[in-house]
């Protein structure tokens, strides 16, 4: 990355859609894999024609450029064409997540600081559940305005009913203006909104996403509410490739929406590389146009997708709010790796006092870029957990991690989430990685809870299998072996779904309420050979759990 602000016209949205439409108006912009398993086609002509009638549709509602306006839309045709139109007129895109509702939607809508939504009619009802009276208008992407009740609403079909395909005005969008305002998923605690930048968007993916070019197709299957789901996004249309617009991830249906969209490169979220390694081997396993695989986290399930799909694999470190400062070289060999700082980018790891540790230690890991305006710039209407979060000059991130001796930065734990124990720091990311290997186990979260002598004992939440019954003695016996004394967990609980973010990371905050209500296996009760022993209610708060 280099130190210089990039121009309006090579990193504001609206300039390399047309841009693009230009050079190349008939060539493939995007390929959309619906649930009928029909195939649409967009080129950039017609992308751009699509973006513009939308535009003219929006203003005609009262949206400016300096808006930021909310989205709720299921179809990722509908949420990128929304994301498209608004920044087309300089407004900036909030993108809300399908699944929220209650206390959190109402705290995302009061702090968006948005007077627009867009909304599918499908999710009105839980709209009306909610204090929406900081709206000033509600567009509803149906025919029904009435639909929306006592809201202010207006019908998107009829707005765009009366464009007559003249452009807007361009609005002189500036690099540094606000694109969007993405909640993060809010897994230890409430979600918040972060301001990103034009110059933001682009410097993510200028450097993290060179192995891609403009002949690559990207599978987009990860939701458009999600950075993970704007990046490939963004990416292609900046190198003039195109997308794979696809609905959520399914392991029995990942291999057929890559063949009929011809798509040469994903996103592999850690979990999705599992789910598809556990699938009978093929023949057909690298027989397909997919070539290449962005797996985050990097785990060992990583080398065997390269060695048993045919793929380049490759890894990166990002949160919503910063410039994926650390990268990976293609194919790299070690799991937990995150990858060595890039060009422009600072990252130090820190202690408590915000002092660099030695190299080898475990620590907080704090970013800073050398150009302007390359991270988000704060949070919307938080200025506490801005200046939380950007202390002395640098980004905290909540991570731990620790540079091994050639550089590479290897990611250990959330900070919440490291146990200690016995005077040991224990990575819970460790501890979950060993039951995961478990034949019977299909994911699990081991958490700190107190013991009676002030420090932290382990409990694990297990999340069995399909038609599997888990054994907690056995399982603690199998991981005893592998793990050190001080990391093997006392307590096991056995839980039928984890709570997770819609982009399949377990909420832990959440989880550490469901806790209190079920039953545990204590290790420290339980007798050889006879049947585990539960750690009732009352037992749990013998031990200053509840």
């Amino acid at each position: 990355m280099l130190k210089e602000v990039p121009s309006s016209r090579t990193c504001v949205l609206r300039y390399l859609l047309e841009d693009q439409a230009a050079k190349s108006p008939d060539r493939v912009f995007a390929v959309i894999d619906r649930a009928s398993r029909d195939v649409e086609t967009w080129t950039y002509g017609q992308t751009l024609e699509r973006v513009r009638r939308s535009a003219a549709a929006l203003q005609a509602a009262g949206i400016r450029k300096g808006h930021a306006v909310l989205c709720w839309t299921r179809a990722p045709e509908d949420s990128l064409t929304v994301w498209f139109a608004l920044n087309h007129l300089g407004a900036a895109y909030v993108p809300i997540n399908h699944h929220y509702r209650g206390s959190i939607l109402e705290r995302l809508i009061q702090g968006s600081a948005s007077e627009f939504l867009i909304v599918d009619p499908e999710f009105l009802p839980q709209l009306h559940e909610v204090d929406g009276s900081s709206l000033e208008s509600v567009i509803v992407t149906g025919r029904d305005p009435m639909a929306a009740g006592d809201l202010r609403a207006l019908s998107f079909e009829c707005l765009m009913s009366g464009i007559d395909g003249a452009d807007v005005p361009d609005p002189d969008i500036r690099p540094w203006d606000l694109q969007s305002v993405m909640f993060t998923s809010g897994t230890t605690g409430p979600s918040k909104g972060a301001l990103s930048s034009y110059v933001h968007l682009h410097g993510i993916v200028d450097e993290p996403y060179a192995f891609l070019t403009g002949d690559d197709r990207y599978l987009c299957n990860l939701p458009l509410f999600h950075v993970g789901g704007m990046l490939p996004v963004y990416s292609m249309l900046l190198r003039g490739g195109s997308i794979a617009l696809s609905g959520p991830f399914r392991t029995a249906e990942f291999w057929g929406t890559v063949r009929r969209t011809g798509a040469t490169a994903a996103t592999m979220l850690s979990g999705m590389a599992t789910l598809l390694l556990k699938r009978p081997p093929t023949p057909e396993d690298r027989g397909t146009s997919l070539r290449k695989a962005l797996v985050i986290p990097f785990g060992e399930d990583a080398r065997d997708v390269s060695d048993r799909f045919g793929l380049d694999v490759f890894t990166m470190y990002h949160m919503t709010e910063i410039c994926a400062p650390l990268v990976s070289d293609r194919n790299p060999d070690r799991s937990a790796l995150c990858g060595r700082p890039r060009e422009g980018v600072s990252v130090r790891i820190v202690d408590e006092h915000d002092c660099e540790v030695a190299q080898g230690t475990f620590g907080e890991l704090v970013v800073r870029c050398e150009r302007p305006w390359a991270m988000s710039h704060g949070y919307v209407n938080n200025p506490e957990a801005t200046a939380k979060t950007w202390l002395n000059g640098w980004f905290h991130t909540g991570d731990v991690f620790r540079e091994d001796p050639d550089g590479n930065f290897i990611f250990v734990d959330r900070l919440k989430d490291v146990i200690r124990r016995r005077g040991e720091n224990i990575s819970s990311f460790e501890v979950e990685t060993e039951f995961k290997t478990h034949p019977d186990i299909q994911d699990a979260a081991a958490l700190a809870v107190p013991d009676r002598h002030g420090e932290d004992e382990v409990l694990v939440v297990v999340e069995p299998k399909a038609g599997c019954t888990i054994d907690e003695g056995a399982v603690i016996a199998r991981v005893a072996g592998q793990l050190p004394r001080f990391m093997v967990p006392r307590y096991v609980c056995v839980m039928e779904q984890l709570p997770r973010t819609p982009t399949g990371k377990i909420q832990k905050n959440e989880l550490r309420e469901l806790i209190r209500t079920v039953a545990w296996w204590d290790r420290d009760a339980a007798q050889p050979g006879l049947p585990p022993t539960p750690v009732k209610d009352q037992e749990q708060s013998k031990s200053g759990v509840a």
